[in-house]
């Protein structure tokens, strides 16, 4: 039997939190999903985490919500970050960030590293995604069946770059950030399962998710007007992977877009 992770893309506002508590439930069942991770540091309206957008995810059958460079926007979510192991912050922000990086899930008997790095590429300037990960690998060691990753990163080269070096080692590396699915997913030669970048769950009538008057606005005027979510033609996009669970090599890698109308 394989094991197989349901990797959703950047949840985008409550609006898609609540259609994925009505879908997800079912969508987990025909996928087969042993495990289902989200990422979610836009569930909050105008982006971040809350404890409720959080507590929505689980809710709606989420596992495990990684988060990305907005995830210490609501302060609120501080003291949730600091008591929650199913959800995790870029583990290369300092160590006295609220919250963790990784953890390791024990799901049907099987113990997953699970792992959510930021990326530096035109972002923030944080430690070297690369030599995080290979001190949390040196650090876990003997303590995980396979590993997992959420690089949630702007450059596609980074994320591809990263999954090349880590071709072996980890199980699944899949990129989120960006809110646009990419047409890439692939099994590397050394049995590692990518995909630049899975996409996002919300609505696909804006822009990322976000009401197409103001994404427009926002490049005619130049103008920080706040983004508000958009509604209608909800979807979720994301990756299945099939993970042989002996040898902890990914088998194969579909993307996922399934209508949360």
């Amino acid at each position: 039997m394989t094991f197989r992770l349901l990797a959703l893309g950047d949840v985008v506002g409550e609006s898609a939190c609540l259609a994925l508590r009505r879908r997800l439930p079912s969508l987990r069942k025909e996928l087969g999903a042993d495990l289902v991770v989200a990422n979610g540091e836009n569930s909050a309206a105008r982006n971040g985490i809350r404890p409720e957008t959080a507590e929505l995810l689980y809710a709606a059958g989420v596992d495990l919500v990684t988060t990305g460079n907005h995830v210490f926007r609501r302060r609120e979510i501080y003291d949730f970050l600091d008591g929650a192991g199913s959800l995790l912050r870029p583990c290369n922000f300092p160590g006295s960030c609220p919250g963790r990086g990784y953890t390791v899930l024990n799901i049907s008997g099987l113990r997953v590293l699970a792992v959510n790095l930021l990326g530096t590429l035109f972002m923030e300037a944080l430690a070297s995604p690369f030599e995080t990960m290979e001190k949390i690998l040196r650090t876990e060691e003997g303590k995980y069946d396979f590993a997992i990753c959420d690089l949630h990163a702007e450059a596609t080269s980074e994320k591809r770059a990263f999954a090349c070096h880590f071709d072996s080692r980890l199980a699944a590396v899949f990129g989120t950030h960006t809110h646009v699915q990419t047409a890439d997913e692939t099994v590397l030669s050394g049995g590692t399962g990518f995909i630049t970048d899975l996409g996002m769950c919300g609505s696909t009538r804006g822009v990322l998710g976000m009401k197409k008057e103001i994404g427009v606005g926002r490049f005619l005027t130049h103008m920080p007007t706040p983004y508000e979510t958009e509604t209608g033609d909800m979807e979720a996009q994301g990756a299945l992977f099939e993970i042989d669970p002996t040898t902890g090599r990914c088998l194969k890698v579909e993307r996922v877009r399934a209508s949360l109308e």
